[in-house]
């Protein structure tokens, strides 16, 4: 027997008024939406209702599997991030090659200056120094080539004002803007006005220019000529959404006015008359004349670093301020260059607990009072230098040299101040003091820091001795091996000679096989490394700071 969920396939196949109606409708309450909360008037009905959590004020539903209060969860996932929080691509950089350099009088002065303080000043400090002020350095902008030897970027110069442009197009165009009174002069002759009534005109939104009434034949050049000069970075059909219609009678007297006058550019430095209609044939006239004489390609150019700040190539500018906003965080180029002038003018390098590089007049060079001889001062300073850590000048000035006391003024006694007060002249133990102590710091055996610090070079640690060289192994022949290949091909036979009874002669001990013994240890010479205190090493890390110290500013 079949239930009311099964198929009979028989009466499938049956017409239709031989099949049997169903006795009841058993499905009609049922709406299939049943196991679904629903709500009426912002309230859910049936047993389904969410219930909150005993405790706490959180609303919190069953079934989240997540106990963490509301403002600790996370948030939704969102696979894509909005137009307006995407970060904006970098702008790219014209191929074009930026260096930055130090300026060669203000490099020779500080070279200068290292002399003179014989102090040791920390290289990139003041290589943040120089970048501080755009007048102590020079920017120079050259071509980049690629594999095939042609220029990736041209570059063109403007000789009226040395400026730097990227096309041709733009250089002219800024001759034309900046020196256009050099070459050309404009003069506005009377004309008849325009025929016919006109309510209103065209006036750009942006810049106030009038154009005109639609409807004159000359308008469509005008729009178009003005978005190409003054807004071409725009495309155009935003330029003509900014164009309005003004009913103003002042605008359109004005445009009346304007078109009452005939403007004409008349040649500069011809020898027969000319006047020219319209600024295209003016750069025409400019490209064919003179272009070739004021504009000129080049493959590099150096400007100074107030003149590169006001570079009016947009491209260039950015590229500039990338580059030294670059060089601040790390003034690689600037320390580089710095090294090369200094080593030019005799100065030396090292580096401080390896990490810091230094230039001074000379390299860290120990100094052993007991193999060494030298005068009880100098032995009185260096002992004194390293008996007292962060010592300085003064210090060792009122330590081994103070000087004499001031004369005290009774009180009842009145003296008249002097007009200027002479400094006191050295006692001769300052001056021995401050002599010894300046060889001591040109020779490296003291260095005195850009803060006034005093310190010794230390003693270089020993090198290791070379490891000794291993004699080869021989390997013993085993018997039964073929000795005929290691042996010397055989002479021609040699009568045999009778052996003697004589003895053969004494070897004298001077001729006796002497055996290597090992290499003694090589003394370390006195070079200008250092232990970990002061060491030399080739320029690698910056410090951003510098010590308080008189440079040329």
């Amino acid at each position: 027997m079949l239930t009311d969920n099964e198929l009979d396939l028989e009466k499938l196949f049956l017409p239709a008024w031989a099949q049997e109606a169903p006795a009841a409708q058993r499905y009609a309450k049922f709406t299939g939406n049943e196991g679904e909360p629903r709500r009426r008037e912002g309230r859910y009905e049936g047993g389904d209702r969410p219930r909150r959590r005993e405790g706490g004020g959180e609303s919190q539903f069953r079934g989240r599997g997540d106990d963490r209060p509301r403002g600790q969860r996370p948030g939704p996932r969102r696979d894509f991030a909005r137009r307006d929080e995407r970060p904006e691509p970098p702008p790219q950089l014209p191929e074009v090659n930026v260096a930055l350099l130090p300026e060669e009088r203000g490099a020779e002065s500080l070279a200068r200056q290292i002399k003179s303080t014989g102090r040791a000043f920390p290289l990139f400090g003041i290589a943040h120094l120089v970048l501080q002020k755009p007048d102590r350095y020079a920017i120079t902008i050259s071509v980049r080539k690629k594999a095939d030897g042609q220029i990736a970027q041209p570059l063109f110069l403007c000789a009226l004002d040395d400026s730097l442009w990227l096309s041709e197009d733009e250089a002219v165009a800024h001759v034309l803007k900046q020196h256009f009174a050099t070459f050309y002069q404009t003069e506005r002759t009377p004309t008849d006005p325009p025929k016919g009534v006109y309510t209103f005109v065209a006036q750009c939104g942006m810049s106030g220019a009038i154009l005109g009434p639609p409807n004159i034949h000359d308008y469509q050049n005008k729009l178009r000529k003005l978005h190409a000069e003054r807004f071409s970075r725009m495309p155009f059909e935003a330029f003509k959404a900014r164009v309005r219609i003004v009913k103003d009678e002042v605008v359109v007297k004005k445009w009346i006015e304007e078109q009452s006058f005939k403007t004409e550019y008349a040649v500069l430095n011809v020898p027969e008359p000319l006047k020219l209609a319209s600024m295209e044939e003016v750069e025409k006239h400019f490209r064919s004349i003179h272009k070739d004489n004021i504009i000129k390609p080049v493959e590099s150019h150096t400007l100074g670093g107030v003149a590169a700040r006001s570079l009016r190539c947009r491209e260039l500018a950015r590229t500039i301020r990338f580059l030294t906003e670059e060089q601040q965080r790390f003034p690689l180029q600037i320390a580089t260059a710095l090294s090369q002038r200094f080593a030019t003018q005799g100065l030396h390098f090292f580096k401080v607990n390896k990490t810091v590089t230094h230039v001074s007049v000379a390299r860290p060079l120990f100094l052993d009072l007991e193999a060494t001889p030298v005068s009880e001062n100098i032995k009185r300073i260096v002992e004194f230098i390293n008996a007292h850590p962060k010592c300085t000048r003064r210090k060792l000035f009122e330590a081994l040299a103070p000087a004499p006391p001031t004369p005290i003024v009774p009180a009842g006694a009145t003296t008249e101040a002097p007009a200027a007060v002479q400094p006191a002249e050295p006692t001769p133990e300052q001056n021995a003091v401050n002599g010894d102590l300046h060889w001591l710091i040109h020779q490296g055996h003291v260095i005195e820091f850009a803060d006034g610090r005093l310190e010794t070079a230390k003693k270089p640690a020993p090198r290791p001795p070379k490891p000794e060289k291993k004699p080869a192994e021989v390997k013993p022949v085993a018997e039964g091996e073929a000795i005929a290949s290691i042996v010397p091909p055989a002479e021609p036979a040699v009568p045999a000679v009778e052996p003697t009874t004589e003895a053969a002669p004494e070897i004298p001990a001077s001729a006796e096989a002497v055996t290597p013994d090992a290499a003694p240890a090589i003394e370390a010479p006195v070079s200008a490394e250092t232990p970990p205190a002061v060491s030399e090493a080739p320029v690698t890390e910056p410090t951003n700071q510098i010590a308080s110290a008189p440079l040329v500013s």
